[in-house]
């Protein structure tokens, strides 16, 4: 087995990567010290986050010399995501903070351009190609994609030239992969990338730990011509509604308009429904094809999140054997336990990236947050749990949770929320409604509309929003395209769509009347109504992008 170096500095996808190493052989020792960065025949350099934090972390720790060093002698060396970023010389995430410097070049911000026929969403999230002539990432192109996260771009120049191992495209050309020698560094995160990613990690190692290497195959102007644009692909998201059952072991179960308890002939409620266990079903999942996993503590806003070891642990044990992002949401707050100690929703996220997962996703804390927003006159402090956690671990890994239901009225006038016209009609034959946020998983509504919700939260630095639906819930009758179009066309964010999925035409009719770039489903899944692979089948019939792992 290879001995690896990691270095941990508290990054969001540690687990991640040393998870993956284990699954390939790998004996891993932790980088503690300066001094033991010299000593490693491989050194590993994962990294989420906010390039300020990581710079900062990386001085405390004295560590940046030694890093520095090691990679300028063109020793064995692999960083991932922001593991790329922090090569070169700065970022416009965070100006006055220097990189490492070793590669020529700066790291700027997404723009939308005029030239963009599409508006793209921000941060890059989800999975697309790389373009390349080296046989290492030959097969990663148009079926075989590699997953991106993040709102920052190395840019090409004529000064790093020299170190493009790959392009990648999404709005314009950016670099997603480069090697120098036995120097290896990648945008994506091959160890969220399923397969194809674990078996690219093998090959970087078996590169970089074979005495004899080959000198890597430039990507010249004419490959960079003449070459297909990768394309970006739309993602199919498995949910697992996660609780305790009256016995008090954890269970997936599913609603049916956020009631996740089975009804008797007489209408009383009975037990809550089992559907299977979490760790089980998400592998299940992740070997059909689910591009994501999304688990939700639909109960956490009773618990103590932070401490919550049942479900610690099934992040733990799924990490283990899925190699696909892992979402967690619920209960994400500030709050003080039994025995009076304090803890924030950083915290709180923290013990979640720690136990496994790659994003978070806020529910009520959010309205909280966006409701106090608007009545400051559009301005944060940096006290919200949407700040604070994006500050540290970077916006792309905060997913904000949106439970709205209907309200229907009787025309446009004199509302003071953003009212639509609708074409599902009101119990009474309106046709208008506003979209209600709410709390509590559902049960408590807010004098707040789901526009102002996600203007503000985008504004307070969310990278995602996962938009739900009461009243589509378990009803099997599509998505709401109304409010999936309303809330794409208010944000740049990529948007989630989450309730209502029956059949796999209801995925492609999302797909092609909005411009969502992802559809979550649950019930479907679990009950084997609809397998994950005929719904990309079907996707690809209607010449929609999907991965094919």
């Amino acid at each position: 087995m290879p001995t690896v170096h990691l270095l941990d500095y508290g990054a969001g996808n540690v687990r991640s990567v040393r998870n993956a190493l284990t699954k390939l052989g790998c004996d891993i020792m932790d980088v503690k010290k300066p001094e033991d960065i010299p000593q490693a025949k491989m050194l590993i350099f994962p990294g989420v986050g906010s390039f300020a934090a990581a710079v900062k972390t990386l001085d405390a720790m004295k560590l940046t010399d030694a890093l520095r060093s090691y990679i300028r002698e063109g020793r064995p060396f692999f960083g991932v995501c922001l593991g790329m970023q922090l090569l070169f010389e700065s970022s416009e995430e965070s100006p006055g903070f220097k990189g490492l410097g070793v590669v020529p070049g700066k790291v700027t911000k997404f723009k939308q351009g005029a030239d963009n026929a599409v508006k793209i969403r921000v941060p890059h999230m989800g999975w697309n190609g790389v373009r390349s002539s080296d046989p290492l990432l030959q097969g990663i192109s148009e079926l075989k994609q590699v997953y991106f996260v993040h709102s920052y771009k190395a840019e090409l120049c004529s000064e790093n030239k020299d170190w493009v191992l790959s392009l990648t495209d999404y709005g314009s050309p950016f670099i997603s992969a480069i090697r120098k020698g036995k120097v290896f560094a990648m945008q994506f995160h091959p160890e969220k990338s399923g397969k194809t990613g674990l078996e690219l990690i093998g090959k970087v190692l078996q590169t970089c730990l074979t005495e004899s290497v080959q000198p890597p195959l430039k990507l010249g102007n004419a490959d960079r011509k003449n070459q297909v644009a990768t394309k970006m692909c739309n993602r199919i998201i498995a949910c697992l509604d996660v609780r305790s059952n009256d016995d008090g072991d954890l269970v997936v179960t599913k609603g049916d308009c956020y009631d996740v308890r089975e009804k008797s002939a007489d209408g009383k409620k009975g037990q809550v429904r089992n559907l299977g266990k979490p760790v089980a079903l998400a592998e299940r999942y992740y070997n059909e094809g689910a591009d994501e996993i999304t688990f939700l503590n639909i109960t956490s806003f009773r618990e103590m999140p932070a401490t919550d070891a049942p479900m610690l642990k099934v992040l733990e044990e799924t990490s283990k054997n899925v190699f696909v992002p892992l979402t967690i949401g619920g209960g994400i707050r500030n709050y003080t336990d039994k025995t009076g100690k304090k803890w924030s929703a950083l915290d709180v996220a923290s013990a979640y990236f720690r136990a496994g997962a790659d994003k978070v996703s806020i529910g009520s804390d959010s309205v909280k947050a966006a409701m106090k927003w608007w009545k400051d006159g559009k301005k944060g402090d940096g006290s919200s749990s949407i700040e604070r956690i994006s500050h540290v671990y970077g916006a792309q890994a905060v997913v904000i949770s949106v439970d709205p239901k209907r309200v229907y009225v009787d025309g446009k006038e004199n509302h003071k929320h953003t009212v639509i016209e609708t074409k599902k009609f009101g119990p009474n034959g309106e046709k208008h409604c506003w979209f209600q946020c709410t709390t509590a998983g559902g049960r408590r509504g807010a004098d707040f509309d789901v526009p102002a919700l996600v203007v503000a939260c985008e504004a307070l630095g969310a990278g995602e929003i996962l938009l739900n639906s009461i009243d589509c819930d378990g009803q099997q009758q599509g998505y709401d395209i109304e409010l999936v179009d309303l809330v794409c066309k208010l944000v740049t964010l990529p948007v989630i769509a989450s309730s209502g999925a029956g059949n796999v035409q209801h995925f492609s009719e999302l797909f092609e009347k909005t411009t969502s770039q992802a559809a979550l489903a649950s019930g479907i899944f679990h009950r084997k109504q609809v397998a994950i692979s005929s719904v990309k089948e079907h996707l690809v019939e209607k010449s929609h992008a999907v991965r094919i792992d």
